[in-house]
């Protein structure tokens, strides 16, 4: 095996572990206001890995440049925190109630 397969291989497996810490993030915290955390670092974080790992390799397996890829990590990362801080915002204005434990400024 080659060394961009092990790249994309580590890769897939970090995004994965982020994505799986993510989905139980948001199963386990106790309020709306921290399942926040969970798509928003994590999920966002392992995306990347795995679109790291699709860019890996296209790019080099298949000898074409992948602007898709490329483009849909940007448009990930751009989009998941602003979302995140609008649907918090949409919470807060609504009055959804925290855990006695969180901790809003």
């Amino acid at each position: 095996a080659s060394l961009i397969e092990w790249l994309t291989a580590a890769a897939l497996v970090i995004g994965t572990a982020f994505i799986l810490t993510s989905s139980v993030g948001l199963l386990r915290l106790p309020d709306f206001y921290t399942r926040m955390h969970g798509p928003t670092k994590a999920a966002t974080l392992g995306m990347g890995f795995v679109l790291l790992a699709a860019v890996l390799h296209f790019s080099f397996g298949y000898d074409k440049i992948s602007i898709r890829e490329v483009l849909a990590t940007a448009f990930i990362f751009l989009t998941s925190p602003v979302s995140a801080h609008m649907l918090t915002k949409a919470a807060r204005a609504k009055g959804v109630a925290a855990h006695p434990g969180t901790k809003i400024e």
